[in-house]
């Protein structure tokens, strides 16, 4: 679907008030996040991305009294999927589809709104436009547009002190992502698969917007990784978004990136093979982009199953010795557990109802099931076209060792259709319809993150979109399509508090604190809530 916005041009309006600190960030202070707690520095939380507070002050004790202390509305009609940053009693969100603002986190006022140019006849097919948050690096703050751009503002004022073009909006490319900074650079990757898109990673240096490298996803032919889309030409519009923030491991200087879906998404008769690097594990240099290591979780996807999931580092003991370990629970429904040093596979197992492959191998490559690719005429197949998991954020608690997921249990009748590519319009070649009511459910899970064994659920009545948050204070909160919020106990799962907020919760939660005092902060709907104790 082609999505058509109509935008001012850029308006800056600052409002910055006496009392409010804007801190520098520098690389040193994200590399060291977990040493300060009290601020929410980078997507993710650290670059490990285990989206984990070590704030403990609401605890399983006190949950019951969390009262709202702020909301903040956006001014868009779309849905706030944003991540917020907090940086010394400053946070940074971003509204659909591009807009960036800064408030005062002590009451929600906001400082400065910086609004981006969208042209009127805007490209973005795939997904709704939205916008998961910004970057902050040194004393500036990173946002792309669907527009396709990527700017850097002042993080005092939210001046304008570069704004580049990342690619060609007409052909299908636009920004969702929140950037990731990492040692004097900007990190993007670009959505637009269902455009018939050619993705890649960039790398921009965070002082003048220059382009230091880019690593395309789809290799061209005589590159390693280009025998495998088998007709000519197919890789030109081979798809692989990049469109989730990634991963870094500063001690092994190895950037962690996953990506999406190959073109077209529903109709492989055009590009046989394994469709390298898509619905792929990418590990890079981030000196040069040059790839270290990849891993494939669904070689030849015909089910739009993008790996497109945040993966989490942390380091574990298997088999009695400390590994480095990277996980994710994918979107093909197998929960994977790769050495992050050298992609090694260590093991796999299905963490929702799955039909499409008999298990995996002893690398971890599927052992697809005959029959199941779509058909003109439909085939049922679990999971769904939105897949065990997607987006939205998992949790990894190092207190617990247990990685934390919504998982949605739904199937879905895949089509396949004619494949046509045009540039600028979509590129699917099918689609699907996705089973509903009794038969469409999810749960937060707790896995073992070692193994990926079940150790409880939390069910919820309907597949939605949220992300979760793990505390040391032994709670995971996230949120439904219905609009509850909610906490349990990151032990055993059970529910200890919820709220209704009125709308669907797609909002990604994090936590901060100000003067002592511990804040949970999550969107819903149009707005972004604040909660603490009273």
């Amino acid at each position: 679907m082609m999505m058509k916005r109509s935008l001012p041009a850029i308006l800056l309006t600052a409002v910055v008030s006496g009392g409010t600190a804007f801190a520098q960030v520098s690389y040193d202070r994200i590399v060291k996040a977990e040493s300060e707690p009290a601020n929410w520095l980078t997507y993710a939380g650290t670059y490990k991305s285990q989206r984990y507070t070590q704030l403990d002050q609401i605890n399983r004790q006190n949950v019951t009294q969390l009262k709202p202390l702020w909301v903040h509305q956006i001014r868009a009609a779309g849905v706030l999927e944003a991540s917020p940053i907090v940086v010394d009693r400053v946070m940074y969100i971003t509204e659909p589809p591009s807009t960036v603002v800064a408030l005062d986190v002590r009451t929600g006022r906001p400082l400065w709104t910086w609004v981006p140019k969208i042209p009127d006849d805007v490209i973005v097919i795939g997904s709704p436009p939205v916008n998961r948050g910004v970057a902050v690096l040194d004393n500036m703050v990173y946002a792309g547009s669907i527009a396709g751009h990527l700017a850097a503002l002042d993080a005092k004022s939210g001046a304008l002190r570069w704004d580049v073009v990342v690619d060609d909006n007409k052909l299908g490319y636009y920004l969702t992502l929140a950037p990731l900074a990492i040692d004097g650079k900007i990190i993007v990757g670009v959505s637009g698969a269902e455009a018939g898109i050619r993705g890649f990673v960039d790398a921009y240096d965070a002082k003048t917007g220059k382009r230091l490298w880019r690593r395309h996803t789809i290799p061209a032919p005589g590159e390693p990784g280009g025998d495998t889309w088998g007709a000519k030409d197919s890789w030109k519009t081979g798809g692989g978004s990049t469109w989730l923030t990634g991963s870094y491991d500063p001690d092994l200087k190895t950037l962690y990136w996953v990506t999406g879906n190959p073109g077209p998404d529903w109709n492989g008769d055009n590009r046989p093979g394994d469709n390298l690097y898509t619905c792929s594990l990418l590990a890079l240099n981030p000196d040069d982009g040059t790839i270290k290591w990849h891993f494939q979780f669904t070689p030849h996807d015909t089910h739009d199953w993008d790996a497109v999931q945040t993966v989490i580092l942390f380091d574990a003991q298997v088999n009695g010795r400390t590994r480095k370990l990277i996980v994710q629970a994918n979107r093909n429904g197998f929960y994977y557990v790769l050495d992050r040093t050298n992609g090694e596979f260590i093991t796999g197992t299905p963490f929702v109802k799955q039909t499409w492959a008999d298990g995996l191998d002893a690398k971890g490559r599927p052992r697809v099931k005959p029959g199941l690719e779509p058909t003109v005429e439909g085939v049922l197949v679990y999971p769904s076209i939105s897949g065990a998991s997607n987006w939205y954020s998992p949790s990894y608690s190092p207190k617990t060792g247990l990685f934390y997921q919504v998982a949605r249990e739904w199937g879905t009748i895949f089509f396949k259709g004619e494949a046509v590519y045009k540039p600028g319009f979509g590129f699917t070649a099918g689609g699907g319809r996705t089973m509903n009511g009794d038969e469409a459910w999810a749960a937060v899970r707790a896995l073992e993150a070692t193994t990926g064994k079940l150790k409880w659920e939390f069910k919820l009545l309907s597949p939605g979109f949220s992300s979760l948050l793990s505390t040391a204070g032994g709670l995971v909160f996230g949120g439904t399509d219905e609009g509850n919020f909610f906490a349990l106990d990151a032990n055993t799962g059970e529910p200890l508090w919820d709220t209704q907020l009125g709308a669907n919760i797609r909002g990604i939660p994090i936590s901060f604190a100000i003067d002592g005092k511990q804040y949970i902060a999550i969107g819903a709907g149009f707005a972004l809530f604040v909660y603490g104790l009273p």
